[in-house]
């Protein structure tokens, strides 16, 4: 007995449908066979009897002799069959056999002959239970003279043929279910063995060994749910990759502003120091308290993005305003690059936002921008309407550019193309983010060496033509 799974549904069904099909395919046919049989015999007595009836009128005088049954049966008879002439009431008159019984013959062949067709009866003989077949027509001898003749045959060694096909059609039926089983178990083991190989892997990746890899040279839907487990575990190990990268990059960004505030706060406890010294390790104090909390808030930021938690003060929000405080709050950072920031924006453009949620992505945009340009190059931070519905802002810059191989992958969490910059690399990410939450795009442009473009698509707000 096979035990229960797919592979014993399989087997099952599939030989329940060939077993349906053979049999339908084997009762059709047999009844096809019988058919053919009896309406063989059948034709072959009606062909006889019209044969007959032509000739009828010129072997028969007017009035009736004493020979003319004897005649009739003469002259109508079939070898194989018994011939039996009846009245019109189903009494026999005399047989072929020569046997007259005084019985009355009711079978359904007799009416219908009396009615005008040829009368057809299968079934069994009384007293010899026989199965025979009677065919019966009404002839008209002469004017005065009608007759039933009934043509009486045997069945018997047409039915013991038709058992005898009807057995070699089951055994023919036997053989091809036999043949069906065994194709349906290799059909089974086909679509179970490779099942059951990726789910002993998928259990291994389930308990952490992400480096266990399906092989086998499946075909059609199971090779794809194979290369989708592969194509899962990659990602696991890349995602892992990253993140044990972040790990390893948040903690020595951690760890160098925490390392000076430690040291600087050592050395202006021990005392002794003039104003100006002490002036000079406060400042680098606060300004490495804040790369602290900035880098803290990058990761709340992250985490409330994750689990859709980050809330948004949806306003209208002047674009060119926002620019123009996004670039004074750069200005300091671009100056000592000596990066000179335009803005390009010549009308007032409104959209429906959270303005400070954007201005970090205005922020962390530009920031990138002088972070990856040379000194003395230029930054262009442009605003304008697409259409009727949208607008951009565009972050052009002739910086050092990001190759194809990086482009695709930049906006991806923890991903940092170049890691001695610093960073957390949850920069992109989170300011994607942001943007999909105010139905917008980021898109990216970058040729290695020559520069990157950035470009924000926000709706536009339904009554800015009023506010302008």
């Amino acid at each position: 007995m096979i035990k229960k799974g797919m592979r014993r549904q399989i087997v099952l069904h599939y030989i329940l449908v060939v077993f349906v099909a053979l049999l339908l395919v084997e009762t059709i046919f047999l009844l096809a066979i019988r058919t053919y049989y009896y309406d063989s015999i059948y034709s072959k007595i009606t062909t006889h009897i019209s044969a007959g009836e032509t000739f009828v009128k010129y072997e028969f005088s007017a009035e009736r002799s004493p020979n003319q049954l004897l005649n009739l049966l003469d002259f109508f008879n079939l070898e194989y069959t018994e011939l039996e002439v009846l009245t019109l009431n189903g009494d026999i008159i005399t047989s072929s056999t020569g046997f007259q019984p005084d019985r009355t013959i009711t079978t359904s062949d007799v009416p219908e002959a009396v009615g005008g067709s040829v009368g057809r009866w299968v079934g069994r003989q009384a007293g010899t239970n026989e199965s025979v077949m009677a065919v019966s027509k009404m002839v008209q001898i002469n004017s005065h003279e009608t007759y039933i003749l009934r043509y009486l045959t045997s069945m018997e060694g047409v039915n013991k043929d038709l058992l005898n096909l009807t057995l070699l059609s089951i055994g023919i039926g036997a053989a091809v279910m036999s043949i069906v089983v065994l194709f349906s178990f290799g059909l089974a083991n086909s679509i179970v063995r490779p099942l059951n190989n990726i789910t002993a892997v998928s259990a291994q990746m389930a308990k952490g060994k992400f480096t266990t890899r399906i092989k086998g040279d499946y075909r059609y839907e199971i090779a794809e749910l194979a290369s989708t487990l592969n194509y899962m575990a990659d990602e696991i190990v890349r995602s892992n990759q990253i993140k044990d990268d972040f790990i390893s990059s948040i903690s020595h960004e951690l760890r160098t502003p925490l390392t000076s505030i430690k040291g600087w706060s050592e050395t202006l406890i021990s005392g002794g120091y003039d104003p100006e010294e002490t002036k000079l390790g406060m400042g680098i104090i606060s300004k490495e308290s804040d790369r602290l909390i900035g880098l803290v808030e990058e990761i709340l930021d992250f985490s409330k993005l994750q689990q859709n938690e980050m809330k948004l003060s949806i306003t209208q929000v002047d674009i060119k305003v926002l620019l123009q405080e996004t670039l004074l709050n750069i200005w300091a950072k671009a100056e000592k690059k000596r990066i000179h920031l335009l803005l390009e924006c010549e009308e007032t453009i409104y959209i429906r936002g959270d303005a400070n949620r954007l201005k970090q992505v205005f922020l962390n945009l530009v920031d990138n921008a002088v972070k990856f340009s040379p000194e003395d190059s230029s930054i262009v931070l442009s605003a304008e309407r697409l259409s009727n519905t949208e607008m951009a802002v565009i972050v052009r810059d002739s910086g050092i550019g990001i190759s194809e191989a990086h482009l695709s992958r930049v906006r991806d969490r923890f991903f940092q193309v170049d890691a001695l910059n610093g960073g957390t690399g949850l920069g992109l990410a989170i300011s994607q983010q942001i943007v999909e939450l105010h139905n917008g795009k980021l898109e990216m442009d970058s040729e290695l060496g020559k520069g990157t473009q950035v470009t924000v698509i926000l709706p536009l707000d339904d009554v800015q033509e009023e506010k302008a």
